[in-house]
């Protein structure tokens, strides 16, 4: 589905990926950016604005999801990677695409409807705390979609309605006006990226607090392992691996023959909790080691990142200047 399309993939620079974010989402990102025509990969920091206004927070997230990306593999003469605030033309498309969209779609957004719930359950106003950024969230979102003339947005369950949008809101342009100005977005998601557990056993994740990082040192790292959720059974009692979350981790993160030593193990009674933690450690030190050498580099020699990020913008702005041009002859008649 990739192979010959046009792809766009944003992250939002909200803190340093976990080993959830890292085999879910970072990872398949990358690897569709070697196969796709055209990757457009950019850090969404205006939409992080919405929910971080600390300058020195945000480009702290900025700069550290910017080495991160590229440690883990993105190759910038493959992918166009860059910052969405340094594409003006982004917010210009953005402006003409609100006069098609209908307040309706806003009111019935997910980001949207989940914050005026939150609100009702705490007894507060329905839009307590909301501000307009968020409420047109999926607008921008079209903006950074449609600007690029993106076939594939590589998405979650939870954000194909933001594709759908972006797709609705350019068919009625289309429309309007006769002819093909946007290309129709598809969004795309795959059900067998694993989801990882955390280390309390519900799915891995910065709101739940039950995460394992990666590009934190050491101590860190065995820190979070050792904190997995286990229960009492002594070493030498068979236990079922698939009721062990230390090995649901594993999985993820281990060759086969490591993962099969460990259910032998767990199912013999010849290995303990404290064993197979230390193998989970080591398993994701193995794995990450070489993309967690390049983070430290990357943030030490950051100045080497920026010049990657200015060359992506002088990229997508070359194509950004094109759809806007587009849109105003359409528009304005020049």
């Amino acid at each position: 589905m990739i192979e010959g399309k046009n792809v766009l993939t944003g992250v939002k620079p909200t803190g340093k990926p976990h080993l959830g974010n890292y085999l879910g989402a970072i990872k398949p990102a990358i690897d569709m950016g070697a196969s796709a025509k055209q990757h457009i990969m950019f850090i969404a920091d205006y939409h992080a604005i919405n929910a971080e206004k600390n300058v020195e927070i945000l480009n702290k997230e900025i700069r550290e999801i910017a080495c991160i990306y590229l440690a883990a593999g993105l190759n910038p003469d493959k992918s166009i990677f860059y910052r969405q605030s340094d594409v003006p033309e982004i917010l210009e498309i953005t402006t003409i695409l609100t006069a098609f969209t209908p307040k309706g779609f806003m009111n019935k957004a997910h980001a949207y409807k989940a914050a005026v719930d939150k609100n009702i359950a705490a007894g507060k106003p329905n839009d307590d705390g909301i501000n307009m950024g968020l409420y047109t969230y999926p607008v921008l979102m079209a903006a950074d979609i449609l600007t690029f003339n993106t076939d594939v947005v590589p998405v979650g369950k939870d954000q194909v309605q933001h594709v759908e949008i972006a797709r609705d809101i350019a068919g009625a342009i289309n429309a309007y006006y006769g002819k093909d100005l946007l290309v129709l977005p598809e969004a795309s998601f795959d059900d067998n990226i694993a989801v990882i557990p955390g280390v309390d056993g519900r799915k891995m994740s910065k709101s739940y607090g039950n995460v394992i990082p990666l590009f934190e040192d050491d101590a860190t790292l065995k820190k979070a392992v050792f904190s997995v959720k286990t229960d009492s059974k002594p070493i030498d009692e068979p236990k079922n691996p698939d009721e062990v979350l230390v090995y649901e981790i594993y999985k993820a993160v281990a060759a086969p023959d490591k993962v099969q030593e460990m259910a032998d193990g767990l199912k013999n009674g010849k290995l303990g909790y404290g064993h197979i933690k230390n193998m989970l450690l080591e398993a994701i030190i193995e794995k990450t080691a070489k993309e967690r050498e390049a983070y430290n580099y990357y943030m030490s020699h950051y100045d080497e990142v920026q010049k990657i990020l200015d060359a992506g913008a002088v990229k997508a702005r070359a194509i950004a200047a094109k759809t806007l041009q587009r849109l105003k002859e359409a528009v304005f008649g020049f």
